[in-house]
């Protein structure tokens, strides 16, 4: 499209209308600015970080989880601004890391709606909350978050893959688990910017090095947060094989993954729409609806607001065949997508 239209970078309201209801409080709580609390009495960091981690296990945990966040962002996002000027040493560190980390979720609850100038924007201040915390697990997650805010932006994928192994040289993989997991999460970066412009050898030499960090942590682990597992690497091979227009390897991984314990459903059903990728790609349609179907039960949220289900269902409602017919128009109801 970029070649078509002369503009290297496509925003996602180009192609779709989809947009949260809580949308503009989200909005109006990252581009207001509160002053004069500095009198009030912030909450102690350690409450700050477990209200982070409820936050995230409302991400993952609930099918509705853009909702669920929603909900909580705009005063987790007040408090933690006010904490992170107010409180002095360990505690406004503490505080700024936590203030990364929700950045990401607000970057996480912006994605695939028409505001890819806030997604930007949480994505440099996820960074800048990082580094004045000079906490490098915190710059390590933001590089992989501003990683996804480049490959959406069409940013050269030099500079993507130089941002993640750079945060990753502040890494100690030896140390434990929380370094190891970053450390393999941006090797995972740097595959999908290589597959993302058709660079199979270095996508996959990466991607290596990402399974060997997974498997150093073991078959069940997974990040509480982050998600990085061997199940996400591996699930991760069928984005990486779709990218580089290989729908056959992608659905062979496919078939060899159990999502079933990755404890995520927003990360089971984007998988799930990966896979459902791969199938239209082949011009299977039966097998492209019953996978978005299933994406859907799994997370409504997920597949309501991922750009690939909305094109697709648009799409197969008008050229797909009769036996799918009724099942992408219910489908196209519960999305919000306009069906023939």
């Amino acid at each position: 499209m970029s070649d078509l239209t002369g503009d290297e970078r496509l925003a996602a309201a180009s192609y779709t209308k989809a947009a949260h209801d809580a949308l503009p409080t989200v909005k109006d709580a990252l581009t207001s600015y509160t002053f004069g609390r500095e009198a009030d009495e912030a909450p102690t960091a350690a409450e700050l970080i477990e209200r982070v981690r409820q936050t995230w296990q409302l991400w993952h945990g609930n099918r509705d989880h853009r909702s669920r966040v929603a909900a909580v962002l705009p005063g987790l996002l007040s408090d933690l601004q006010h904490a992170a000027r107010t409180l002095q040493g360990d505690d406004r560190r503490r505080a700024l890391a936590a203030l990364a980390e929700t950045y990401h979720l607000t970057q996480l609850y912006l994605s695939f709606q028409p505001t890819p100038e806030l997604v930007t924007l949480t994505g440099d201040r996820s960074m800048s909350a990082a580094q004045d915390a000079d906490d490098p697990h915190a710059i390590a997650v933001a590089a992989w978050y501003l990683n996804h805010v480049f490959r959406d932006a069409g940013e050269r994928h030099e500079a993507r893959v130089d941002l993640a192994m750079r945060a990753a040289d502040l890494l100690r993989p030896d140390n434990g688990p929380e370094d190891l997991a970053r450390w393999g999460l941006l090797q995972l970066a740097a595959a999908l910017s290589y597959a993302k412009i058709g660079r199979a050898g270095d996508a996959w030499r990466y991607w290596d090095r990402a399974e060997d960090a997974a498997q150093r942590l073991g078959d069940r682990y997974a990040h509480p947060w982050l998600m990085f597992g061997r199940g996400m690497v591996d699930a991760y091979a069928i984005t990486m094989n779709n990218d580089l227009m290989k729908p056959g390897a992608a659905l062979e991984v496919a078939e060899r993954i159990d999502l079933a314990p990755m404890p995520s459903a927003t990360r089971r059903s984007f998988h799930l729409i990966e896979s459902a990728r791969a199938h239209s790609m082949k011009a299977e349609s039966v097998a492209t609806v019953h996978l978005l179907r299933k994406a859907y039960h799994e997370s409504p949220e997920t597949a309501r607001y991922n750009l690939f289900t909305r094109s697709a269902v648009s799409e197969l409602s008008t050229a797909g065949s009769a036996m799918i017919r009724d099942d992408v128009r219910n489908l196209a109801r519960k999305i919000g997508v306009q069906a023939a």
